[in-house]
């Protein structure tokens, strides 16, 4: 069984992205005799100015407690994008605990997501179930939306390829978003459960999960075949709900004039029958 926060999670996150990173990016000789994918513990040790007994005591879990300092310069030597950083200072316990994650919606919230006419918005939770949607949101995630949640259908569903035209794309920015609600303190209780499960359940989860990217939900661009409106170019949008820690709010709009966006105002009008949390 998987466990999403492992006993070495900072070791096994700092040795994927040793893996990932060419001697070449950090202006290192790339030949000799190279036994491991991108850089020698040696080398990463001295990027970061510490020895290479105790960086590779990190990586084995054998030390635990680095320094703010430490934990910086590991970050700029592997050249992490933000995300990746707060989650790596995160896993040294460096970051300060946050509230546990809110589950109800304010109803401030709740009237926002249903005054905007012209877009679908929904609230999730860190495990990506969907709290509550406007009625554009709710009849344009029917086709994959489910009692076991829509990170679920993405990846156990075969509507779930069929509606999202760059499947790809919307699996991997789902379990790297799954990976960044792991590293909330506390934890949120559905995260681990929900990928313990598709990490036995489905192949494709299991390879993206253990290549130990990780990403906030940002700005993408998706293509969708919605089975009642035809294709849609949607631009979803994410962004932290600051009075309930651990909600997001996902806005969807379309190019304003373009049949999307004509179809994302009819979904507007349709009658959705709701199947539960997603």
């Amino acid at each position: 069984m998987v466990n999403a926060k492992s006993s070495n999670g900072l070791g096994d996150f700092l040795r994927a992205q040793r893996a990932r990173v060419s001697p070449r990016e950090v202006g290192l000789s790339s030949g000799g005799d190279r036994r491991v994918a991108g850089l020698r513990r040696e080398e990463v040790a001295v990027l970061a100015g510490v020895s290479a007994d105790y960086y590779t005591r990190l990586e084995q879990g054998r030390e635990r407690t680095p320094s703010a300092q430490v934990v910086d310069a590991l970050c700029t030597a592997f050249r992490m994008a933000p995300d990746a950083r707060n989650h790596a200072f995160r896993l040294a316990k460096l970051s300060p605990t946050a509230p546990g994650a809110v589950e109800e919606v304010s109803p401030e919230l709740l009237h926002m997501i249903d005054s905007l006419p012209h877009a679908a918005a929904y609230v999730t939770n860190p495990a990506l179930r969907v709290l509550a949607t406007n009625p554009a949101a709710a009849a344009l995630i029917a086709p994959i939306r489910q009692p076991q949640g829509v990170p679920s259908a993405i990846f156990l569903s075969e509507a779930a390829r069929d509606y999202y035209a760059n499947w790809d794309l919307v699996a991997r920015t789902t379990v790297d978003a799954l990976r960044h609600s792991v590293g909330f303190v506390p934890p949120h209780p559905e995260v681990p459960e929900l990928v313990t499960r598709l990490h036995h359940d489905s192949a494709d989860f299991r390879r993206m999960w253990d290549e130990q990217n990780v990403s906030g939900l940002t700005l993408t661009r998706l293509a969708i075949r919605h089975p009642r409106v035809g294709p849609m170019e949607l631009i979803y949008q994410a962004f932290d709900v600051r009075s309930a820690p651990g909600q997001q709010l996902t806005v969807v709009t379309a190019e304003p004039g373009s049949p999307s966006a004509g179809a994302l105002a009819l979904l507007a009008t349709l009658d959705v029958e709701q199947s539960g949390n997603a």
